[in-house]
């Protein structure tokens, strides 16, 4: 497998060239599918939080002054205009010109946050981004579920009580997801890595127990994706994509903590949910997006390939086994012959079954960011020795 320089290259290239605003600072908040720019669409702290992560990681990998300067300008657009002041967090979201729009204070959110401001660290020993980011770990963790283990999804700009807690319309309404808790393992793994801190290793060896014992199915290895409070599962849908994403994540955040009878926990763990993964496989390369008990969803979304790719490649790089590899070669073959724009750039956000792209979803946005494909030729050229 080779082109990750290359694609890695085009990918931050037009995040570079294309979404910087200019007129009122930050990112533009919208590319749509038909790759016409929406100067005054709102900004979402997920997106600048993923393009701070993902052009921190590029100037750790390639030294190129361009990428630290758009890592600079997501870091200080965060700080001037996502942090509340004061009651602390991230906004969720603000107006094409910087004003508070959404005050609520999305966990997810919060996570990416900490996960960019933690590369950043690590690209530039900026101490304000440390900080930040440690003071927004003992935030999340002054308002976990001290009952039932966890983390709520959202609460008011004051951490009090919400009522709708989805991340997106499509969600359930409940108060603790899968989605969520990824991303705080996911964030939390990275601040590990430069802040050996005893309450951190605590909560990421129990998001580590989380997932085995709560979120992955004992039945199906799939994972559950909605539950109530008390860890009551609310959910039916697979969603392949996350299924391979956590195998590699889970298998990275028992790494950090570098305990063998742990370790070699996670790893059974992580197996079990990459094979599981492999349902969603099909005969063209490709990962379909999920199933319910009533239907199948077969477009292929650019994040489930993605995280596939790196997915099978962790877990090819643990067993040895040549079918993963084929895997990953496989769904990276499909990216380059369906879903990478050539013309425009970017990728297209999914293709339907025939491989025919959706043009109804944007190209770059509240959702549509660099950090998922930007993130799989960072970890193919940093991890598994492709050009």
């Amino acid at each position: 497998m080779e082109g990750f320089k290359a694609e890695a290259s085009r990918i931050l290239a037009f995040w570079s060239e294309r979404m910087i605003d200019h007129q009122y600072g930050g990112f533009y908040g919208r590319i749509d599918g038909e790759n016409e720019l929406h100067p005054d669409a709102n900004k979402g702290a997920v997106l600048n939080c993923r393009i701070l992560w993902t052009f921190a990681a590029a100037y750790r990998t390639f030294g190129s002054p361009t990428y630290l300067q758009v890592a600079e300008r997501a870091f200080h657009y965060m700080l001037n205009y996502f942090v509340d002041k004061t009651y602390g967090g991230l906004y969720w979201e603000l107006d094409a010109k910087g004003e508070v729009s959404e005050t609520k204070k999305q966990i997810y959110a919060q996570a990416f946050a900490i996960y960019g401001l933690t590369e950043f660290y690590l690209a530039t020993s900026n101490a304000k981004a440390l900080k930040l980011a440690i003071d927004l770990f003992r935030l999340l963790e002054n308002y976990k579920d001290a009952h039932h283990g966890g983390y709520f999804e959202a609460f008011r700009r004051d951490w009090q009580p919400l009522s709708d807690m989805r991340l997106s319309p499509k969600d359930a309404n409940e108060k603790k997801s899968m989605n969520t808790h990824l991303h705080v393992l996911e964030a939390y793994t990275n601040l590990y890595r430069i802040w050996k801190d005893e309450r951190l290793q605590r909560a990421l060896r129990d998001l580590l127990v989380i997932f085995e014992n709560k979120i992955v199915n004992p039945t199906s290895s799939h994972l559950n994706l909605f539950f109530d409070e008390t860890w009551a599962v609310k959910s039916t849908s697979i969603s392949y994509g996350h299924d391979v994403e956590s195998a590699w994540l889970l298998l990275e955040a028992a790494a950090a903590l570098d305990e063998p009878a742990l370790k070699e926990q996670i790893r059974v763990l992580a197996l079990n949910v990459a094979a599981a993964a492999q349902e969603g496989l099909q005969n063209d390369g490709s990962m379909i997006y999920e199933k319910t008990y009533t239907e199948i969803d077969t477009d292929r979304h650019w994040w489930v390939q993605a995280e596939a790719v790196v997915g099978f490649m962790y877990i090819y790089w643990t067993t040895h086994d040549a079918r993963y590899l084929g895997f990953a070669e496989n769904l990276w073959a499909y990216i380059q012959s369906h879903l990478i724009d050539y013309a425009s750039g970017e990728w297209f956000w999914s293709v339907n079954y025939k491989g025919q792209p959706n043009r109804d979803d944007d190209k770059a946005g509240f959702w549509k960011c660099p950090y998922h494909n930007g993130r799989m030729c960072l970890e193919m050229i940093n991890n598994f020795e492709f050009e």
